[in-house]
């Protein structure tokens, strides 16, 4: 398959290129279409005379070209009418009514507050090329509509708050919040990928729209993708703020499977300067060996790395309700754990070479021994709540 991306150096071209180069390269094996593309990029600086060339070849063309901040309003039809003319032209002329897909706009519906606006006409004319060419043609079109797109590679200061708000405050830059009350549609980078995907395999997501909310609807003129958040920029910026304390924190807000928050978070993190990538962590260091604790999560517990030095003995206490995962990744050792009032010592011996995690049970004090004569033991140690020094939970008693 033939594919032309037309604005393929902006915030969605570039995304979408990347995930097509990866079927192609077969480093992408889950998106269920063949690997044997071939993909054309078009953007404002290519040779124009590669259009018709990339027109009469493509077997399927996203249209992700447009204009968002010109210098003069009039530049918005020009963009955004204008270079569509010219590709569907382009496609006329060499007789090809492969699908096309349109990257349109949610201010397209010219509803409420976009009634007005210069950008929405322009989107608005270019849909409306696109429908009459299909008319004309018989060719496939599929015309999404977008809200605000947030991810890796958005642009900041230009037409996403988002990727403002990201870049400032990782780089430790003012923002301005005006009404932490307003509410934003969000559509992630990922998710428009995936339903471009759809496209490809007879799988988008068809709709009608009732001003700006979209109806699902199966023969339905334009498309959609499903996965949409609404989020209100008090939300955000409170998100971004927990971001950027974790370092200092160690805590992890909750980020469940598809959530905004988990989106938001890796967009964050792609707007980091290098000096941030990496941070220092507390090493509680004695003549043993060290503690550190390393990441803590606000319902699921803390993750800690323990040092033991040869020889050496830790633990030795037991909890009431706290419990662990005990997880030897380097060195040989001994744990051992005993039933408070009982006798019997269980006994685990360990090694990085035989990676296995053990369970420190509540009501058993328990220890860990490391049983080289020169070589640290290295473990990694999950508690299921954070420590929490009002109620420690953890009470000295040797294992035998």
């Amino acid at each position: 398959m033939k594919i032309l991306v037309t604005g393929a150096k902006g915030f969605v071209g570039k995304n979408l290129c990347a995930a097509l180069k990866n079927v192609a390269d077969g480093k992408d094996k889950t998106r269920g279409i063949d690997s044997d593309i071939t993909v054309y990029e078009f953007d404002i600086d290519t040779d124009k005379n590669l259009l018709p060339e990339y027109c009469k070849d493509a077997d399927f063309v996203f249209n992700l070209a447009g204009v968002n901040r010109p210098e003069n309003p009039e530049d918005f039809m020009n963009g955004n009418f204008g270079f569509a003319s010219e590709l569907l032209n382009s496609l006329k002329a060499a007789g090809n009514t492969c699908p096309v897909m349109l990257s349109s706009s949610l201010q397209a519906t010219l509803v409420g507050r976009y009634a007005e606006g210069e950008y929405g006409k322009s989107k608005k004319a270019g849909e409306d090329l696109f429908f009459n060419y299909s008319n004309e043609t018989g060719a496939p079109v599929f015309v999404y509509r977008f809200p605000n797109l947030f991810g890796k590679w958005c642009r900041p200061n230009y037409n996403s708050a988002v990727a403002t708000f990201c870049n400032n405050i990782a780089n430790d830059l003012p923002i301005q919040v005006n009404d932490r009350a307003i509410e934003l549609q969000l559509l992630y980078i990922d998710d428009l990928v995936d339903e471009m995907f759809n496209i490809l395999k007879g799988q988008a997501h068809r709709c009608e729209y009732a001003g700006l909310e979209t109806v699902d609807k199966e023969d339905g003129k334009f498309c959609y993708c499903p996965t949409v958040h609404k989020v209100t920029l008090g939300e955000i910026v409170d998100l971004l703020d927990t971001f950027k304390n974790q370092p200092s924190t160690l805590t992890i807000p909750e980020i469940p499977y598809n959530s905004f928050a988990k989106k938001l978070y890796s967009t964050y993190l792609s707007y980091l300067p290098k000096e941030k990538v990496s941070f220092p962590l507390k090493m509680n260091v004695d003549p043993r060996g060290s503690f550190t604790e390393l990441l803590k999560t606000e319902k699921c517990g803390q993750v800690s790395i323990n040092i033991s030095k040869p020889g050496i003995t830790k633990g030795q206490h037991w909890h009431n309700t706290k419990w662990e995962f005990f997880i030897v990744v380097s060195g040989k050792g001994l744990i051992e754990q005993r039933k408070i009032g009982s006798d019997e010592v269980l006994q685990f011996y360990v090694s990085g070479e035989k990676i296995e995690a053990v369970h420190m049970l509540p009501g058993y004090t328990h220890n860990i021994i490391n049983l080289s004569e020169s070589e640290d033991l290295v473990t990694v140690m999950w508690a299921n709540e954070q420590f929490d020094p009002g109620k420690p939970d953890t009470f000295f008693e040797v294992v035998q």
